[in-house]
């Protein structure tokens, strides 16, 4: 299993790129979002994967952090999503507003995504309602970029060589730390994403402890 790629961008396209690895060109298909935020042709990278092995075929796919290749994987899971639909949705929505979707039910979000009709986001949201409060819970300790890049060798340089940019912290983080502190006062995994769901979607920047508070207004009875 090839579960992370490291080497030089030779040729990078709206959804796949060519990775050079020690002399061996990589094609891993990517999201578009994913995409766009590698850097230019004879720069260094670094991706998690995911081989897909078919009868006739062998396919690689590429995430930044290990929190959207378990979206991903997630995503997969479901009948009628593909590795292809996965992506689509992925690089639609982004890992964050993903969970946000399928915490709160909102299968209209992910009827957004290319190749995903109302039946298919429908049947989605269902079958991940429950299922995505996991994925959320660890997603502060995915969120790791893929390590160590190689050196940019002289014969590959298409540009000026340098490191990629680590990617910025998102709120996983918070989110994981939000819905740990929930579950210990008891309450349920699906009420405490939702909840977290829609207070960071108010406050996309929260900290940990003012999506608790938001959360827990929300989880407040009303009178």
């Amino acid at each position: 299993m090839i579960g992370r790629i490291a080497g030089i961008i030779l040729h990078r396209a709206q959804d796949h790129v060519l990775i050079d690895v020690r002399g061996v060109g990589y094609i891993v298909h990517v999201s578009e979002r994913t995409a766009a935020a590698l850097p230019p042709a004879g720069q260094a990278t670094a991706l998690y994967t995911e081989l897909l092995v078919r009868e006739d075929l062998l396919q690689l796919f590429g995430f930044p952090t290990l929190l959207e290749k378990e979206w991903h994987r997630l995503l997969t899971s479901v009948q009628g999503v593909g590795a292809k639909v996965g992506l689509a949705i992925l690089g639609t929505l982004g890992p964050e507003g993903l969970a946000r979707a399928l915490a709160l039910g909102d299968w209209s979000a992910l009827r957004k995504a290319p190749g995903v009709g109302p039946k298919l986001a429908q049947r989605v949201t269902m079958e991940l309602k429950d299922k995505a409060p996991a994925v959320m819970a660890m997603g502060g300790n995915l969120t790791v970029d893929p390590g160590p890049l190689p050196e940019p060798s002289a014969e590959v340089i298409e540009a000026p060589a340098a490191r990629a940019t680590p990617a910025a912290p998102s709120s996983a983080q918070a989110t994981s730390d939000a819905l740990s502190a929930l579950g210990n006062l008891g309450y349920a995994p699906s009420e405490a994403a939702s909840a977290v769901a829609e207070a960071a979607a108010r406050e996309p920047q929260a900290a940990t402890a003012a999506l608790i508070r938001a959360a827990l207004r929300l989880l407040a009875p009303k009178e």
